[in-house]
């Protein structure tokens, strides 16, 4: 069982940099478009750079996955990682800068689909749920890291956003020798017929009966470079989907983006406002550590459940607190940490553990991808839309926030009527109960 953790969370650095790459701009963001003489709208695009990157990454890695293997695209990955952050860090126009940005966030997308498809594959059925959500806790771990490290370099002048940026070459650099020492999943081996290559690998991660374990992922397998869009695949097709859309119908990666222009919307100056942000990275933390320590136990439905009623009340104060824009309201930071912990603790811990179990060998690294492209789309459209709609009026806070708030009502809905346990159970007894026919 050792080796597996080890593994899952060398694969799981990937997440560290996602998270890190994500929440960065937040401490950046004003000063760029300053520097840049940006509108609401330019600063929008600009940021969402990073997530039209994510898109394509999300679309393309899932092809490469399959052909070529999972460990050498996440050694792809963090090259790109290294690459975004060197470049972002120089850049010396907003073209060159969004290019960069572009980059980054490609690598974030197939990170998104490579990463929990790798964890999943090599982690044992009773440690999957929080070996998969190790690649969530390095998500919020990079956010909060990200968050800190913009707090202790916003003091150095005009040119601090670069260090900012590009002090994420220190975990790439680390991402890409420690990628080196992990082997290929065994899964990925057994679809391309190179089971005597996994034998070893299948021992070493703790697989009590290795016959039988290949027995099942063989008798799971119909042809592994079939289409996910058939009606078989229907089922967890919707359920990855509409889950990816909820996650940034929450509006998570406006407020991480944007959070520190959040609280000073709030009435914070810059120096609260970058620590605030601390605040929310902390909360991120805190509670996708006890999410993993309970989620093979409770559930991922449980914990979905949980955290969108949580959500709903959070979300629906923070609006409240935006109604009156003339007074400022330092409950923000408040109920932010509310919001922020009740999505740690639900959606940011369960979704990549969730997409990455549904769906059968064959069609894995495809169905990863159809998920992980429907939640960039979608943080594409919120983080884009965010900056334009407070500008455009001054309840624009408020307004976002009450849109927020219904889609978690709707999530709760979703999740309680249609949504399948999977806690405890192997990749093939799911596809089984799902109604996949092997």
């Amino acid at each position: 069982m050792g080796y597996a953790v080890r593994i899952a969370l060398i694969a799981a650095l990937g997440g560290f940099l996602f998270g890190f790459e994500t929440a960065v701009i937040s401490g950046a963001e004003q000063t760029i478009q300053k520097l840049w003489e940006l509108s609401a709208s330019q600063l929008g695009l600009t940021v969402a750079s990073s997530l039209f990157g994510t898109v394509l990454g999300s679309i393309l890695a899932g092809t490469p996955a399959q052909k070529y293997g999972r460990k050498p695209v996440l050694f792809f990955i963090a090259f790109l990682y290294l690459f975004s952050a060197i470049g972002c860090a120089s850049s010396q126009g907003l073209l060159m800068f969004v290019f960069f940005r572009f980059i980054g966030g490609v690598a974030v997308g197939a990170s998104s689909v490579v990463g929990p498809m790798y964890i999943s594959e090599i982690a044992p059925a009773k440690l999957r749920g929080r070996l998969a959500a190790s690649f969530q806790l390095n998500i919020v771990l990079g956010i909060f890291v990200a968050y800190v490290s913009n707090y202790l370099l916003a003091g150095g002048g005009e040119e601090s956003w670069r260090w900012m940026l590009g002090i994420m070459v220190v975990p790439a650099v680390l991402f890409t020798i420690l990628i080196r020492f992990i082997p290929e999943s065994p899964r990925w081996l057994i679809l391309n017929g190179k089971t005597e290559e996994a034998i070893p690998i299948l021992k070493r991660i703790g697989e009590m009966d290795v016959n039988k374990e290949i027995a099942e992922i063989q008798s799971s397998i119909s042809d592994h470079k079939e289409s996910l869009f058939q009606k078989k695949y229907r089922k967890p097709l919707l359920y990855a989907i509409i889950l990816a859309m909820f996650n940034q119908l929450s509006g998570i990666n406006a407020i991480i983006y944007y959070a520190k222009r959040i609280f000073a919307m709030a009435g914070f100056d810059d120096s609260s406002a970058y620590l605030q942000s601390i605040y929310i990275g902390t909360a991120n933390l805190v509670f996708t550590l006890i999410a993993m320590a309970v989620i093979d136990r409770f559930g991922r439905k449980k914990l979905l459940l949980i955290g969108s009623a949580g959500m709903v009340i959070f979300l629906t104060l923070t609006a409240l607190a935006f109604r009156d824009t003339s007074v400022a309201n330092p409950n923000v930071v408040w109920y932010l940490i509310g919001f922020i912990g009740f999505f740690g603790f639900s959606q940011g811990a369960v979704i990549w553990v969730f997409i990455s179990e549904i769906f059968p060998n064959s069609v894995r690294s495809q169905g990863g991808s159809a998920g992980s492209f429907t939640h960039w789309i979608m943080a594409a459209i919120i983080s884009y839309a965010f900056p334009v709609i407070v500008n455009m009026s001054p309840q624009g806070g408020f307004y976002s926030f009450v849109f927020y708030s219904v889609m978690m009502a709707l999530q709760f809905l979703f999740v309680w009527k249609f949504l399948p346990e999977t806690k405890g159970k192997s990749l093939e007894k799911i596809q089984e109960e799902l109604g996949i026919p092997s």
